[in-house]
Parts: C-alpha cells; structure tokens; sequence
C-alpha cells in the first residue's frame, strides 16, 4: 500500500513552471441546469490573471461547450446521445464558450483566444509544430490561449474523446513542464472512497505501474463529461513520457488554483523522464499504423537504450510505410515503447527474427542499420 505523503504545491510556481496548462471540466465550468457557473469561473480567472502578474504564462484547457450547445437546442442527454447531437451542441456551445472566457478575462486585462484542435492536429507532425508556434506566440504576446477538442468536427473514430488527454498533449506542444487537471475529485484513491471507507488519497505517485492505473474508473461523477479517473491516468502517463508533472486537484472549492499552492492536496504524478523534440512527441502519440511485437532480448535491449533490430522481432502487424509510427509491444503484449519504422510493413514481416546480413537477399537491396532505430524511438 502507497502512503500519502505531503508534497510542494510549489512545482507549479512560476519560477520552476514557466508555462502551465490548467484543465476545467464541464462538471466545474457547467452546472446541473447547463448555465456557466460564471461567479466560480471567475475566481479561477482571477487566480490566473495573478500568475501572469508573477510572470508564468497559462494555457487553459477548456470543457463545456456540448453541454452549453445542449442546454440551448434542448438536446437530451447533456447533448452526448447521438454523435450529431454532439457535433451540433459543440457547434452553438463553442460560441457561448469562446464568449464567456472573452468577457471574464477581459475584465482582468487579458485578451483571451481560442484555438480548436482535432486529433489529427497533434498526431501529425508537422501541424503538431504549427500548433506548437501558434500557442508559443499567444503566450509571448500576453494572451490566453483557451483550447478545446474541435468536436463539431470530430468523430467517434478520429478524436480525443477526453479533454485530459488533449491537456496533456497540449502541454507537450506548449512546451509546458506542468499540467493541473481542475476536477470534482480532489485525486487519485486507492479505492473508491464513496463505497470504501479505508481508501486513501496518493499525494505522489512517482511511476504508473500496473497496480497504480488498476485504482482507475472509467466512471466520471457528473455524467456531464467524458473522462473519468482512467483518462487522467492516460493523460498523466503522456505528460510524464515527456518530462511533464501532472497534478489532479479539486476544482470545486473557490479560487481552485490559489487553494491548491497554499494547501497543496491533490495527486502529482512525477515524470519518469524528460524527453524532447520529436521523442517528446513520439510519447504522446494516441495512434499508431502498426504494432511490432518483440523478445525479452530485444525488449531488455532497447531499455538499455539500443536501438531495435529485425532480429529480436517475432511479429508485425498493420499497414505502415517507413517513417509511419509504431508500436513497440513486449513478450507478454505490454506496451515498451513507439518509434518510426525504417521499413515498410511487407519488408518488415519478410526480414522479422532475421540478421542484418541475411537481410539483403530477402529484401533485394542493402538493409538499413534497425528496423526502428534509437534517435527515433522513446521508451515508455
């Protein structure tokens, strides 16, 4: 059993977090009856027009706009019973959404901007960089930058599915090194406390190990969003695979951010690793084109830092061309790691268990140094 144990709320403070996302679910932003829960909103503004006096820059993740779409066209549901109706509430909720984050920051001097994201904006490497300088520019010139997934786009396919996750990822582009997810628990239990009077809160969890993600529901307690404690595991795992702190505090107390530095609580999940640039990347990936399923050899191997070799590859699935993105998966289907393919799937299935010098033959030309080499792969 982890103990609780007090931490700094200090690891967010301006002079060790120059940039900081902070993540408001639409349980805190909307009430029951689907209206902004402006005078609590408010607070959070002040907290955030206050660390832009001291000098940090805040992104903000915003949730929220299907449930105020839904309460205008009287959708049932929260909006969320059909795709349309999501894509429609999101549509109209989108422009109420946009326009309360304007006045309440405008009020406090700051000029507010919005900036729609798909999934395919941060998967994509190249608009993963143009969204990377867009919110970089907006925090230099003063703004806010107020993201949320573009769900009027969206499909069920193709998507974040939770704001967590695009938190997280969001924070990786941004170049932040914390995340804040604002919610309506105030952190990570070792049971359910509402049914189970013996679990305990986790103020550090310092590694997501298998016991750890098993203490998640996928359950979210107002109904209104789609997240839950197993998307903010998700979502801690991203922002840790790229040097980024995450934290879960509770969002339902006023002045949520001011709180959570003078008294800390909460759950920080510390990160395992500081990756960057494109390996930083590589670690938030949500899809991939292939799977390569690996030894022990080649898996102990590439945690030494190797790079990984056609020979310790007993399986490959997808479709991929070299330079898609794979999955790296161990003996017993655990995930190790993603990286980019130095070949094509149908080159990759007729080389896999061979080695390097009875490579050629096979493939008809000279091969390359590893079927994923280490400058382009990140461990998890």
């Amino acid at each position: 059993m982890m103990t609780a144990v007090s931490f700094p709320a200090a690891v967010f403070d301006p002079a060790t977090c120059p940039r900081l996302v902070v993540k408001i679910g639409s349980s805190l932003l909307v009430d029951g009856a689907g209206s902004v829960r402006t005078d609590w909103l408010a607070g959070v503004v002040a907290d955030i027009a206050e660390r832009r006096q001291q000098g940090q820059q805040v992104v903000i993740v915003s949730s929220g706009a299907i449930a105020l779409g839904a309460r205008r066209l009287g959708l049932e549901k929260g909006g969320r019973a059909s795709l349309e109706d999501a894509q429609a509430a999101a549509a109209v909720g989108q422009v109420a959404l946009a326009g309360v984050w304007e006045r309440l920051l405008a009020a406090r001097g700051l000029t507010a901007a919005q900036v729609l994201l798909t999934l395919g904006d941060l998967e994509d490497r190249r608009r993963y960089l143009n969204v990377a300088a867009t919110i970089a520019r907006l925090a230099d010139l003063g703004a806010v930058p107020v993201l949320n997934e573009n769900d009027t786009v969206a499909t069920t396919e193709i998507r974040f599915g939770d704001n967590d996750r695009l938190a997280a990822r969001a924070a990786q582009a941004a170049g932040a090194s914390g995340v804040i997810l604002l919610s309506d628990v105030d952190g990570l239990y070792t049971a359910n406390p509402a049914t189970d009077p013996t679990a305990q809160r986790l103020s550090v969890v310092k590694a997501l190990t298998p016991d750890i993600m098993a203490m998640a529901t996928g359950e979210t307690r107002s109904g209104m969003g789609s997240g839950g404690m197993a998307a903010k595991l998700l979502a801690a795992r991203m922002a840790g695979a790229a040097g980024i702190s995450l934290a879960i505090c509770d969002g339902r107390v006023d002045r949520p951010l001011t709180h959570f530095a003078a008294a800390g609580g909460g759950t920080l999940f510390l990160p395992p690793r500081a990756a960057k640039g494109r390996k930083a990347w590589l670690a938030g990936r949500i899809t991939v084109a292939g799977t390569l399923v690996v030894d022990a050899g080649a898996a102990a191997a590439l945690k030494r830092g190797a790079s990984l070799l056609a020979a310790g590859v007993r399986r490959v699935d997808g479709k991929f061309r070299r330079g898609d993105v794979v999955a790296i998966m161990g003996p017993a289907g655990e995930l190790l790691g993603r990286g980019l393919a130095g070949y094509d799937a149908d080159d990759a299935r007729a080389i896999l268990g061979l080695r390097n010098e009875a490579q050629g033959a096979i493939l008809g030309y000279a091969p390359r140094a590893a079927l994923v080499h280490a400058d382009h792969l990140v461990m998890l």
